[in-house]
């Protein structure tokens, strides 16, 4: 079975974790199956150790795209403009950032245990001052 080529560009996404989790597996079973890809993947790793970067790699090892926890949250919320909420959507959708989605998906969770932990409070809060209420 002979293995897709993956240009240099496709094994940093690879060593950045940054492509989608499909693609992630198709990479790791190819590198199994061939020496010269491994090869290959070495020598983007000596690169980068020895301090030889481009301006791409830089960009995706910073996430200079990735959206921060403030704005996610204002997208959770529906708060954030319309500009903010298309580039999220593409984003996520589009570009698939599992780092943003990772995010989303915590804040999301968080925001529901908040609630939950809110209504919970409002409701003993009103049974313990019931009884001071009706005097």
């Amino acid at each position: 079975m002979s293995n897709p080529d993956y240009s240099p560009s496709d094994l940093e996404a690879y060593f950045d974790e940054s492509l989608p989790v499909e693609e992630m597996n198709r990479v790791e079973k190819a590198l199994r199956e061939s020496d010269a890809l491994r090869d290959q993947l070495a020598a983007i790793s000596a690169r980068r150790d020895a301090g030889v970067h481009s301006l791409g790699a830089i960009w995706r090892r910073h996430r200079l795209t990735c959206l921060s926890r403030e704005q996610l949250g204002s997208y959770l919320l529906g708060t954030a403009d319309d500009h903010l909420l298309r580039y999220v959507d593409f984003h996520l959708d589009t570009v698939g950032c599992r780092y943003c989605r990772a995010n989303l998906i915590d804040l999301e969770k968080r925001h529901q245990e908040e609630t939950n932990t809110t209504g919970e409070r409002r409701r003993k809060y009103f049974q313990s001052s019931a009884g001071f209420l009706r005097r």
